[in-house]
């Protein structure tokens, strides 16, 4: 790998839904921007598409970039992006394309693991933007109507006040759509209770090649409605007839090759179209034909799906053992009782987890020399006595079994620790160092369970004669056991050791009477080997049936089945031929990267380029219910405002995919970089802990190194020098900004939000009041502890009453407190850090670590009010600074509640708290490093009820919400919150960060500043 400075020398008419889950507003982000010059070989089919669909167009190379990566290990460029906004936006895409002759590839979140949601030169429909609503939910049927765009945890969101699910529950459900778990027939933790997919999907209307639309229902074999549609001169009537015959000139094959497994999801579905209802009539639906179909027979664009109730109450049981052969074993004795999930984890998961921040936590539990974990779940529609049930599971496999310990999880947070646990495994997996990594492409054959420990020996040997060895984790209730070989896909011999490996497990896999895949599809990892597991005589079925469904295989070619020469039946010419496995790797024999030298220490991460390629495609960033991340992709739906987007997109610069000095480019640093918040929230919530924010500081800091500084980010970085004039001339400095056109000329000269109220400033700061009082009044040699409070500029010049607060707080538990003179130390350089002037950052670090080391060093604890700060001093340091010292500032510094709940500290003092709940909103840089939970857990201890917001950052995120191009993406961010908030029980709301409180104190979100969380505590001192 080179190593050279970062750019230097580098090679872009339907109903309408009763319900859309938390719709982007119209323009969040002023995104109507120059999309880029469209590719010039697809100038004509950009142009003719741009004119014939309603929905947003992109053919430039920002697009391609964007979508030639799922969550699987290859990339392959589109030829670009359509955003449909309805059936005919789809209907007019497809008849373009066809027209162009470029094949159509319809997708969802992107979060296929075998390469299903990319494809060389297709033209892209991405569902999940508009056609993502909600139809119709018939509740007493248990049914409902959806478009395919629809996440499936936003569904079942909707669902919920029904008291019904949509029963398949894929880990990743917060962010796959629906569509695409039925073009995929997912599943997940519960299908040995509820099984897959294919048994839930009822109807489904497509868009077939021809632009016609096709409604896949059940339909009775030679009813008169049967008649009417073989009667017709149709792509329809062909389809009835082709799928039927197939199925009828081939039942004893079906039989034979199909596996009895609760899993199957390789191939098309023949066994299951044609059926006899509980009607007694045999009903062809081609709707089970759709399912698992991966888009090559045509673009679902509204399905009915089953529904089934939701248990009251689950428990979990988690079975410890110290051999992972034991454990398999285990699986069909646990599949004798009455349970809803038998999931596993081995030793692996459990190490990474330990050693990711993110996930730490969930792991203590694990005790020491537990080789795999067996989970069973219980539910209350199976089981009435939990205790009782998990007490015989326990005399089972505790007392009479192999298993040495079990783990009883009887609350829902307990068992949504454990289920976080187990969801996190892939993307955990993805993080190791370096690039030999566990890489998904037999990783989902299923065996039946019986047959597990068997399997699992001989795959073993298989790992053993090619030289490496695997994790081991997924359903094995269901005989799906997720194996991910460790292997080298930028060596052309790992690449081929890859294929031996996938040739070999799959003699296994059929010698075991199992399928090739049970959750993760064929796509571009085993389409290749589907005529291996089905026959001759199947496969000429499978492509039969495509063909009738897509005579010139214009959907999706490739995929499920391919052709092995142009002479095949289909399309002339090379559309659909081949599927090598081998083919279209994001990370081939030719890959390379430039590793920059960087200004930050990236060694924890392996490296700057490493840190990037840590991104796998999972798509955790796109959720949009939970966590942190990633607040710009919530508010706008954009994939380059996700996290995936953006490491999507350095990765291109860093390996020569974009052209050379593209990193530099205006457009890369406004739509790539300038629209990251620099939240954090992807160094935790991103399982292989991309961490953007860091990321975004190195390139920006080369961007000014090579482009110089702009006024407006020497303005913002320093704005601690700001804020002291301002203070020095205040109150003359607010009135300034109040006179007429003050706003007109700030943004004229600095690009500042005219709409924005800019902090004003107060005379005495928090430095003066303190000195006014005497100081500390709590001696040193008679206190508790001692601590300095770091005087941050927003606290010390604008709003000292939470420092003031923080003051009363400590000495009422009998703390000495000294609020540090800012002529003794530096700001903080969290400003400047943000906008990338990394060498004022580091020499503030530098400052205040020389002036704090004597303090840390005799026992004294750093204290800040802002959330930011303490970040700063706890995180970024260590990456600017190197050495034992500034380990131990790191160590020693502490966000004030932080501070008070670590340390117990508020068991000292007494309150007397009114009956006043609160809505607690974290700060996400704390969120970050898991430590916005100290504040909620304070204040509940002075004995408020508190409701923590499991909220994401507020939008205004330091100087982007005052920059006037980033103003309307910011509300809408904010906007997020404040509904967040609206559903609170809480009254009256308290946020740590400066920033969060000026957003919440907007005049659009109609409320008054919220005061912090320490301001509350003081409140209530007895």
């Amino acid at each position: 790998m080179r190593t050279r400075q970062l750019g230097a020398g580098m090679g872009v008419d339907d109903a309408d839904p009763i319900a859309r889950p938390a719709d982007p507003p119209e323009d969040p982000a002023t995104l109507a921007r120059d999309p880029g010059s469209t590719v010039s070989e697809y100038v004509d089919l950009a142009a003719d598409l741009r004119e014939a669909v309603g929905g947003d167009v992109r053919f430039d190379e920002y697009a391609q970039i964007l979508y030639a990566t799922d969550g699987s290990i290859y990339q392959a460029r589109p030829a670009g992006v359509v955003y449909p906004e309805n059936v005919a936006d789809v209907q007019a895409a497809v008849a373009v394309a066809t027209d162009h002759e470029v094949p159509i590839l319809p997708r969802g979140a992107g979060s296929s693991l075998a390469g299903q949601t990319v494809g060389p030169g297709c033209v892209v429909l991405d569902m999940s933007r508009h056609m993502d609503g909600l139809l119709d939910v018939d509740a007493d049927a248990q049914r409902a109507t959806i478009q395919p765009g629809i996440v499936q945890d936003d569904l079942d969101a909707h669902l919920a006040d029904y008291g019904l699910k949509f029963a398949p529950d894929p880990a990743s459900s917060n962010r796959a759509t629906v569509g695409g778990g039925i073009g995929n027939n997912s599943t997940g933790a519960h299908s040995v209770r509820y099984g897959i997919t294919d048994a839930y999907t009822e109807e489904v209307k497509a868009v077939l090649s021809d632009g016609s639309l096709l409604h896949a229902r059940p339909v009775v074999l030679d009813s008169e409605e049967y008649a009417d549609i073989v009667a017709k001169d149709d792509r329809e009537a062909q389809i009835y007839e082709t799928v039927r015959s197939l199925i009828e000139d081939n039942a004893e094959e079906i039989e034979a090759r199909y596996p009895d497994l609760k899993r199957r999801v390789s191939g098309y579905n023949l066994d299951r179209v044609i059926y006899e209802t509980e009607d007694g009539e045999t009903v062809i639906n081609l709707a089970k034909l759709y399912v698992g179909s991966e888009g090559t027979l045509g673009v679902i664009v509204e399905a009915t799906v089953g529904l089934v109730t939701v248990p009251d109450e689950t428990a979990l049981a988690l079975y410890c053992f110290d051999d992972l052969v034991a454990a398999m074993e285990a699986v069909p004795e646990a599949l004798e009782f009455d349970v809803s999930a038998v999931e596993l984890m081995d030793d692996e998961v459990f190490r990474l987890a330990a050693e990711s921040d993110g996930y730490a936590e969930y792991v203590e539990p694990i005790p020491e020399g537990t080789a795999a974990a067996l989970m069973l779940e219980y539910d209350s529609e199976l089981q009435d006595d939990f205790e009782g049930a998990i007490g015989a599971t326990n005399a089972h496999f505790v007392d009479e079994g192999d298993a040495f310990d079990v783990i009883e999880a009887y609350t829902a947070d307990a068992q949504a620790d454990v289920w976080k646990l187990r969801k996190a495994a892939i993307p955990l997996l993805m993080s190791l160092q370096g690039d030999p990594k566990p890489y998904p492409f037999i990783e989902d054959a299923t065996v039946p369970p019986a047959e597990l420990a068997e399997y699992v020996m001989e795959f073993e040997a298989v790992l053993d004669d090619h030289g490496t060895s695997a994790a081991y984790f997924a359903h094995a209730g269901s005989g799906t056991l997720h194996i991910r070989p460790i292997l080298n896909l930028k060596d052309q011999d790992g690449i081929e050791t890859m294929h031996a490996i996938t040739d070999d497990v799959t003699d296994l896999v059929l010698k075991h009477h199992g399928a090739f895949s049970g959750e993760h599809g064929d796509g571009m990892a085993r389409t290749e080997f589907n005529p291996k597991m089905y026959g001759e005589d199947l496969w000429h079925a499978f492509k039969a049936v495509k063909t009738a469904f897509d005579p010139e295989w214009f959907m999706h070619p490739g995929n499920v089945v391919y052709r092995e020469s142009p002479d095949d039946p289909g399309p002339d010419g090379e559309r659909g031929v081949g599927a090598d496995m081998r083919e279209h790797l994001r990370y081939g024999a030719d890959y390379q990267s430039l590793e920059p030298q960087s200004t930050l220490d990236f060694s924890d991460e392996g490296g700057f380029s490493h840190l990037v390629e840590l991104c796998n495609g999972c798509g955790t960033c796109r959720q949009h219910g939970t966590d942190t991340m990633c607040p710009t992709f919530r508010a706008s739906r954009e994939e380059i405002q996700a996290t995936r987007g953006r490491a999507n997109m350095l990765r291109a610069a860093i390996s020569g995919e974009l052209p050379e000095d593209e990193l530099y480019s205006e457009r890369f640093q406004s739509e790539v970089l300038d629209l990251c918040v620099g939240c954090k929230g992807c160094a935790s919530d991103c399982p292989t802990g991309v961490d953007l924010a860091k990321l975004k500081a190195e390139v920006k800091h080369e961007y000014h190194q090579e482009k110089g500084t702009s006024l407006r980010s020497k303005l913002f970085g320093n704005i601690d020098r700001v804020s002291a004039i301002g203070s020095t001339l205040a109150p003359l400095a607010n009135a300034a900004q109040q006179l007429p056109g003050s706003s007109v000329v700030a943004e004229k000269l600095l690009g500042i939000a005219p709409d924005r109220d800019l902090p004003t400033f107060t005379r005495t700061t928090l430095e003066d009041w303190f000195v006014d009082r005497g100081r500390a009044q709590v001696p040193a040699d008679e206190a508790q502890d001692r601590v300095l409070l770091f005087p941050d500029t927003y606290t010390n010049y604008s709003y000292p009453e939470p420092g003031k607060a923080a003051v009363a707080v400590l000495e009422a538990a009998d703390v000495h407190v000294q609020v540090i003179d800012s002529d003794e130390v530096a700001p903080s350089g969290r400003a400047a850090f943000s906008m990338g002037l990394l060498d004022d950052a580091r020499e503030r670090a530098q400052t205040n670590l020389e002036a704090l080391t004597p303090y840390v060093d005799d026992g004294w604890s750093v204290l800040f009010v802002e959330p930011s700060d303490a970040v700063m001093f706890q995180d970024e340091y260590t990456d600017l600074l190197s050495g034992d010292g500034v380990t131990d500032l790191s160590v020693a510094a502490y966000g004030v509640c932080e501070y008070l709940n670590t340390h117990g500290v508020y068991d000292r003092v007494d309150f007397d708290v009114p009956e006043e709940s609160l809505a607690y909103h974290g700060h996400c840089n704390q969120k970050a490093l898991n430590r916005d939970f100290h504040a909620a857990v304070t204040l509940r201890e002075a004995g408020y009820d508190v409701d923590h917001l499991d909220s994401s950052c507020c939008g205004m995120a330091g100087s982007f919400g005052y920059e006037a191009e980033h103003y309307d993406l910011s509300k809408a961010i904010g906007s997020v919150l404040y509904d967040q908030i609206e559903d609170s029980r809480g009254e009256t709301v308290v946020a740590p960060g400066a920033s969060c409180r000026s957003q919440l104190g907007d005049d659009d979100f109609e409320g008054e500043h919220p005061p912090h969380p320490v301001e509350k505590l003081s409140e209530a001192l007895a």
